[in-house]
């Protein structure tokens, strides 16, 4: 078994003639939410991922194991349901409201600009309903939101430089 310690998130510095020749490993959500699985890379390997301790592996990001090999990091389709506004009994705000209520359950909510995603939940599927959003079915992957306390080296900081302060 190949062991596999370090992450480049999102892959950054590496040139892209190295990321092309480099393995891949397709994980779902449950599993890149781990510090420590094994998996099996495109070319086979057994590996076995030891990351700090509340590291989270993101589609995008590159893993290095002991020999210096890269392996690029996929999400896995999975079971997730979607969330749209309804055009013809909502609005685009009704988005918003969902991401406050969900947000406040504690749910892993990926946001994108015209649907939300969240894993399988009959309840919280109904009380979507409920708010006049169309919520469906789809086997995708998922990319939720890190969260505003996560570290910057997991993710969830975006450098930006627009002259002001955030004081």
């Amino acid at each position: 078994m190949l062991t596999v310690n370090k992450l480049i998130p999102q892959g950054r510095g590496l040139a892209p003639a190295l990321l092309k020749r480099a393995a891949s490993v397709e994980l779902d959500w449950d599993t890149r939410q781990k510090s420590r699985f094994d998996a099996t890379d495109s070319s086979g390997r057994a590996l076995g991922v030891f990351l700090p301790r509340g590291t989270s592996v993101r589609g995008g990001d590159v893993l290095v194991a002991e020999d210096g090999s890269l392996i690029r990091v996929t999400g896995a389709p999975q079971a997730v349901l979607v969330i749209r506004a309804c055009a013809e009994h909502g609005s685009p705000f009704d988005l918003t409201r969902a991401a406050y209520h969900l947000g406040n359950r504690h749910v892993a909510i990926e946001l994108q600009p015209d649907h939300l995603k969240i894993e399988p939940d009959h309840v919280l599927a109904a009380m979507l309903k409920r708010m006049h959003l169309i919520v469906s079915e789809a086997n995708e992957a998922f990319e939720p939101e890190g969260g505003a306390y996560q570290p910057e080296a997991d993710h969830g900081h975006h450098d930006h430089d627009h002259g002001h302060s955030h004081g």
